[in-house]
């Protein structure tokens, strides 16, 4: 018999590296919570019709980044959504105040390897088509794990478990810093 699902109120944003399983653990917990699923590097391939990899060659990682900023904006504006937030979503301070200030903020943690065993053959991800794609998978998960710490209320190790388990151990996190948050608020 499956456990009914727990009432997690507000916004849940998921950040961490590419390939920490954002798109299909969002898409899971969205269902299991009756929340919309949204991810913000879909939503900005579906307005401006082309995929990431295109702006990144035409406007560069700059002028990505700021159709990022704004589209980041809109989305946690909006009420009962799950967002998979881009992996470097994380490196603009506006993305960090507003996902960290409207919703609850999940890193999705992976381990280097992990990571590359689930992103080397995925020719969508412009920041690896170099020389040692793995080598700046290590590059960026030093650079982003601290600002990925900073924002998050919950972090999960996304580990070799099964998806199912996973949403188990994040809906439990979830509630627990539900919990935290109301032993907190001053009476």
């Amino acid at each position: 018999m499956r456990r009914p699902a727990p009432d997690i109120p507000g916004n849940i944003y998921l950040v961490g590296l590419m390939g920490a399983g954002k798109t299909s653990v969002g898409r899971l917990l969205a269902k299991r919570l009756g929340k919309r699923f949204v991810d913000s590097d879909h939503e900005i391939e579906a307005r401006t019709g082309v995929r990431i990899p295109v702006i990144f060659e035409i406007e560069g990682e700059a002028g990505f980044r700021q159709r990022e900023v704004a589209m980041i904006d809109e989305l946690t504006a909006t009420e009962g959504v799950v967002l998979a937030t881009g992996g470097g979503a994380v490196l603009d301070p506006r993305n960090r105040e507003v996902l960290r200030t409207r919703g609850t903020v999940v890193y999705l943690r992976a381990s280097v390897d992990e990571l590359w065993n689930r992103t080397r053959r995925d020719r969508n991800r412009p920041l690896l088509q170099t020389a040692d794609p793995r080598g700046r998978l290590a590059e960026l998960m030093e650079i982003r794990d601290p600002l990925y710490r900073e924002v998050a209320h919950v972090i999960i190790d996304t580990g070799s478990q099964s998806l199912r388990v996973l949403i188990g151990r994040l809906e439990a996190a979830l509630v627990r810093n539900i919990h935290r948050k109301e032993d907190s608020t001053p009476c």
